[in-house]
């Protein structure tokens, strides 16, 4: 039995599915926190949060690094942790630097910080020599107005340091960027706290279906798990409507994009991780969107599980303990598996959702799950405000997303102006 170090994690799926994958591996888990309250309000009513199965809850300041070293140095002289591992984008990089502090498993610090930071991935990329964006790294608005003109509409507008399509816009045009630009200086502290970077980073606009690609990292090779298609919805926003997987490719542009990931990660350094790079097959060929050093979010790692058998959450587990993790696949009876979010287009309270009893009895179904009523609703801008979802397979072929978008059809969001 190994004892792990969770430092902070989402409230979402991958706080359920990595405490799952702890426990079936026979492993426990130390669950590390600025704030418990975070985790104990997303609890469904009338449970308990999976993270409270942790053998302990420390509280500590998880956002000042340099503290938090000494605290965990301490810590590990007491309960003694063989790993350590987090599901929060936020905390990557603290994840990292307490793993070399304590000469634990885990993936290089400056790698982590390079891949968490999209200026920075951009810089590593063009370094190495891989196709990509022209982009520039703005400090004030003067400088991205300037280098706006210079790229050439229309353009991206990213921060370099959120996660989950967060103020992430196409502009047209300077009014556009100007408002884009204001957006996101009003959100100068994430949800975690942390106060970020304001420099802005601005990118040629990529044209074309984009996909991710699932890795595994060990002992210096990046295994491919597989390609998962991505649907994006939400202009000027870029929201993730759904994802397939596998994705409907042929094998060149299949084989092109995971040679991208492969060389996007050996560029930034990358081992020792399950990572999910996402890439834009445009016309030209494949360009990486960006490099996550962690498991896909968005169930991305439950449709893999169930057409392959393999469970992304329990080869993070394995990694992040050093050990070599079970990429072997299984035969599931499912050819494809696909999902579709809820994606609200107004604001005001979820009095209901139409066709949901429809929707359970369907054929094919894997998870629907649905906001709940008197939801506070808005208009999405991020993967954030979705009010649920649809999960369907294929036995046969690559049929789940037309599945899943017929399920999606008759679902009707009953949202209330207030």
């Amino acid at each position: 039995m190994a004892h792990l170090l969770m430092v902070e994690s989402w409230v979402g799926s991958m706080s359920r599915l990595l405490p799952r994958a702890v426990r079936e591996a026979g492993h426990e888990f130390t669950f590390l926190t600025r704030d418990l309250h975070h985790y104990l309000r997303s609890a469904p009513e009338g449970t308990a949060h999976p993270l409270l199965a942790a053998r302990h809850v420390l509280t500590a300041e998880t956002n000042d690094t340099d503290a938090l070293l000494s605290f965990v140095e301490r810590a590990h002289e007491v309960l003694r942790f063989d790993g350590v591992i987090t599901s929060c984008d936020y905390y990557l990089r603290t994840t990292a630097r307490i793993a070399g502090r304590l000469g634990l498993p885990g993936p290089a610090p400056e790698a982590v910080d390079n891949a968490c930071r999209k200026d920075a991935t951009r810089r590593a990329l063009a370094e190495a020599g891989l196709r990509g964006p022209r982009f520039a790294v703005c400090a004030d608005w003067a400088e991205a107005a300037d280098a706006a003109r210079a790229i050439g509409y229309p353009l991206v507008l990213k921060p370099v340091d959120l996660c989950a399509g967060m103020f992430v816009r196409r502009v047209d045009d300077e009014p556009a960027l100007a408002h884009a630009y204001r957006a996101l200086a009003d959100f100068p502290v994430n949800a975690r706290g942390q106060r970020r970077d304001p420099v802005v980073l601005l990118e040629e606009l990529l044209e074309g279906p984009e996909v991710s690609v699932e890795t595994v990292s060990y002992g210096g090779t990046s295994h491919v798990v597989g390609v998962t298609d991505k649907s994006v919805g939400g202009a000027p926003a870029f929201i993730e409507t759904g994802h397939m997987f596998p994705a409907a490719l042929t094998p060149a542009d299949t084989e092109a994009a995971v040679e991208t990931a492969r060389q996007a990660l050996t560029a930034l350094g990358l081992d020792g991780v399950v990572a999910h790079t996402e890439i834009k097959l445009t016309a030209d060929g494949p360009c990486v969107v960006e490099v996550n050093p962690r498991p896909a979010g968005n169930r991305i790692t439950e449709l893999i599980r169930h057409v392959t058998g393999i469970d992304l959450a329990a080869a993070c587990v394995d990694v992040a303990l050093g050990r070599e993790p079970d990429l072997r696949r299984r035969g599931t009876g499912l050819s494809s598996a696909a999902i579709g979010f809820l994606v609200p287009d107004k604001e005001g309270a979820l009095e209901a959702v139409a066709g949901a009893e429809t929707v359970r009895a369907a054929d094919g179904l894997l998870e629907l799950q649905l906001a709940e009523p008197g939801t506070a609703v808005k208009a999405a801008g991020s993967n954030n405000e979705y009010l649920g979802h649809v999960m369907a397979a294929d036995a046969g072929g690559l049929g789940a997303r037309d599945r899943v978008e017929a399920l999606l059809a008759e679902l009707c969001p009953q949202v209330v102006t207030r």
